[in-house]
């Protein structure tokens, strides 16, 4: 079978099973966006090793794969969010080290990037220490809707939950964030300094 860059995943990994190298198709539609986000979850000190763990897993369960399901996205966040729960002690601490530098890198630009951008910097310590104490449960749901766009459909096949619950562990994360934000919306302040 010639798998085209083109062709659904499900195709990709069928493939792949006759043929190995296909597999490196998926590797590079989604390498970067799993990268992104366990960048963001575990610091660059440990992403690269998530990231390839997630797609030798994804690799040799291949043959599992559910074939009626055209997008492997969900699949391999699935995964890279089971790998960065066996890092959970290097997230955290990730989030502690977040929280306690108050300052980055100060934005060039127009007046009211650079105004968001302050904002967005006073609001950095203490969201991280907000995220940092969500249940492990909480976080991968508001961090896979925050980071990684993830519809609530989405969410529940990556982790395998009902969707009544991606929206019940959602809104307590929203709930927790904002109460230890002081009841600010971190998203509308920003939005209010533009």
């Amino acid at each position: 079978m010639a798998v085209t860059r083109d062709a659904d995943d499900a195709a990709v990994i069928e493939a792949s099973w006759r043929d190995t190298e296909k597999f490196a198709v998926l590797y590079d539609r989604y390498s970067a966006q799993l990268y992104r986000y366990a960048y963001r979850r575990v610091g660059p000190e440990h992403a690269e090793d998530v990231v390839a763990e997630t797609f030798l897993a994804a690799f040799r369960q291949r043959r599992k794969y559910d074939l009626s399901r055209p997008d492997a996205r969900p699949w391999l966040f699935g995964i890279v969010t089971r790998e960065i729960a066996r890092r959970r002690r290097a997230e955290e601490a990730r989030y502690r080290t977040l929280a306690r530098s108050g300052s980055g890198e100060v934005v060039d630009g127009f007046a009211d990037q650079v105004a968001a951008a302050v904002t967005a910097q006073a609001l950095r310590g203490p969201l991280a220490q907000a995220v940092g104490r969500l249940s492990p449960a909480d976080r991968d749901v508001l961090l896979l809707v925050a980071w990684s766009q993830f519809t609530y459909e989405e969410v529940a096949e990556t982790l395998q939950i009902k969707i009544g619950t991606v929206r019940s562990r959602l809104h307590r994360a929203r709930r927790r964030v904002r109460e230890a934000l002081g009841g600010s919306n971190p998203t509308t302040a920003i939005e209010e300094v533009r």
